[in-house]
């Protein structure tokens, strides 16, 4: 049935695909796990192959066409519906800044890559290995927009009832419980909100060094309230560099104003 399926999606792709076995056994495979995945069997199975397909693999099998960037941008915006509409009719004494904050902490890129990984999505998702290097950000990349992708097609396929209940149970429950995406992680904005409550001047970044190649930098950042060093941090891009000093800023300014 499967391998019909594949037929029909491909039939206007070239002949290439079709004498390749190995391609045609592994999307049997994955689509096996998927559905463990999933918990329901799709009505549409071309969605979930596209949903699976990251950018980077069509270089290896260029026969497959499309992608699962639409896809992704589909889930990404019913995926913050939902979970706007969960924290709204959840938390009905809190203000709009928890919401805000704890919507952010939910649909991002970590949180997202994390979900992917333990629901073993991570294992059926097609890429081509040559463009990530070792590269923990890009690996986090794929599994995030992966799993937006699945969030879409998910939609399409099921409607709106059936994918809220694949994000409430697989992404908002599992933070939900311990309150993880109730800790505010974005110390640059907390160090920004508090230097302005104690009058102070806003932080400014400098990068002290970047060293490494492309695909693998690390940077130290340095940042500054005036002219006073207040916290360093490191990391793979700039952004996670910025945080881990806003972090250490704040953790040196509360310590003093204590």
């Amino acid at each position: 049935m499967f391998g019909k399926l594949l037929d029909r999606f491909f039939f206007f792709q070239r002949r290439k695909y079709f004498i390749d076995p190995e391609l045609r056994t592994r999307f049997q495979k994955n689509y096996t796990i998927l559905k463990k995945i999933l918990g329901f069997t799709p009505r549409n199975k071309s969605y979930f192959i596209k949903a699976l397909t990251h950018s980077s693999y069509l270089e290896l099998y260029p026969e497959l066409s499309k992608s699962n960037e639409r896809l992704e941008f589909l889930g990404d915006s019913v995926l913050s519906m939902i979970v706007a509409n969960y924290l709204f009719e959840n938390y009905r004494n809190e203000e709009e800044g928890f919401l805000t904050k704890s919507r952010a902490a939910l649909v991002n890129r970590e949180h997202l890559y994390i979900t992917a990984q333990e629901i073993g999505l991570n294992n059926i998702i097609l890429y081509n290995e040559k463009y990530l290097r070792d590269s923990m950000e890009g690996m986090q990349t794929i599994y995030a927009d992966g799993l937006e992708a699945l969030i879409g097609a998910i939609y399409l396929d099921q409607g709106l009832s059936k994918t809220e209940e694949f994000v409430i149970e697989r992404i908002i429950k599992p933070y939900e419980v311990d309150q993880n995406f109730l800790i505010d992680t974005n110390y640059k904005g907390q160090l920004l909100e508090y230097a302005h409550s104690k009058k102070l001047q806003s932080p400014q970044y400098i990068i002290r060094s970047e060293e490494g190649p492309p695909h693998k930098k690390d940077f130290i950042i340095d940042v500054y309230l005036g002219d006073q060093l207040f916290g360093t941090g490191n990391g793979r891009n700039k952004k996670a560099a910025e945080q881990e000093a806003s972090n250490n800023a704040l953790k040196k300014l509360k310590n003093v104003n204590s």
